[in-house]
């Protein structure tokens, strides 16, 4: 009975999310991008970079003359979307290297051929996820969408703080952009469960994920204040954006989201524009600690500032990835 009440309160949730998000969505114009300075040969890492919001991201940082790694985890079409970009674009510079969020092994041999190149690193942006997929685990046992979305990301993120340090100096702080969901209003964060064995919701885990890496994002900036270090941590709402992550939707949505997908869903490249704002825009230089959405900072949920959940789910997050707590 309590397994069945909290998935229905899970999808409750989430969809009244949706219905706020499509109602704003309707009546306010999508965030215009101003036209932002070159990037000089920046480098920037885009996780899920190939597709959806992910390829216009990259696309446009190369267009801003930034040395694009696509990270992802099929080698075939991120190829494919280097090839699209460079046969469009004569600036900048593409490549792709593999990654699987979904395998901490994968996340650490990622960082280790990264660092073997010798590049510097001026944005991270965590973008890649998965939503509203049936029960599954990664191959190291977490919950798909807790292990993908957040996990994954944690973990990339952490290792590459050093190179991030390094990359950035006052005035030209490195920047990391987190890729969360208006979803994560109705998230909820049980930290003896974070995989859900109790009762499984994929909901609920969609969300919970989305506030996981708010309390993330939160924390770390908090962390590289203190320590004085030239890097920002800015979350980013793409808002309801028609693209492949809606395919696991139940019939019966996909049947409703169909005759309205033009009229109230963003496109990919509408959905993009906070994110490449947060990457390149030079009002936002060493400004960090914020939620965005449709290019305005906004307020998250109240949950999300809670610093003592933060500080639990850090040390929480560091344990499960076999990082030392710091």
């Amino acid at each position: 009975m309590w397994w069945l009440l909290h998935c229905i309160l899970g999808f409750i949730r989430l969809y009244l999310d949706g219905v706020k998000v499509l109602l704003y969505q309707l009546f306010n114009r999508s965030f215009t991008l101003p036209d932002l300075p070159k990037q000089n040969g920046k480098v920037a890492i885009v996780t899920g970079g190939a597709r959806g919001i992910g390829y216009e991201i990259s696309r446009h940082l190369v267009s801003l003359d930034m040395h694009v790694v696509i990270a992802g985890n099929d080698e075939q079409k991120g190829l494919a979307t280097v090839k699209k970009i460079q046969e469009e674009l004569n600036q900048g510079k593409v490549e792709f290297m593999y990654l699987d969020l979904a395998s901490l092994t994968s996340v650490r041999q990622f960082v280790q051929r990264y660092k073997a190149k010798g590049l510097p690193l001026h944005i991270l942006v965590n973008n890649a996820g998965v939503m509203l997929v049936p029960e599954r685990r990664t191959e190291d046992g977490f919950e798909l969408h807790f292990g993908l979305n957040y996990l994954g990301h944690f973990l990339l993120t952490v290792l590459l703080l050093d190179v991030l340090k390094k990359s950035g100096k006052p005035g030209k702080f490195s920047r990391i952009i987190i890729m969360s969901s208006a979803s994560h209003y109705g998230g909820r964060l049980t930290l003896d469960d974070l995989q859900g064995r109790m009762c499984y919701s994929a909901h609920g885990a969609y969300a919970q994920s989305k506030l996981a890496l708010l309390l993330f994002s939160y924390h770390l900036q908090n962390q590289l204040w203190v320590g004085g270090d030239p890097v920002t941590v800015n979350a980013v709402d793409p808002g309801m954006v028609d693209t492949a992550l809606y395919d696991n939707l139940s019939s019966l949505a996909k049947l409703a989201k169909k005759p309205f997908a033009k009229l109230l869903f963003r496109t990919p490249a509408e959905g993009a524009s906070t994110a490449i704002y947060s990457a390149a825009a030079s009002e936002l230089e060493g400004i960090g600690g914020l939620y965005l959405y449709n290019g305005r900072k906004t307020e998250s949920s109240a949950l999300s500032y809670d610093e003592r959940l933060q500080s639990k789910m850090w040390k929480e997050s560091c344990a499960l990835v076999g990082l030392q707590q710091n």
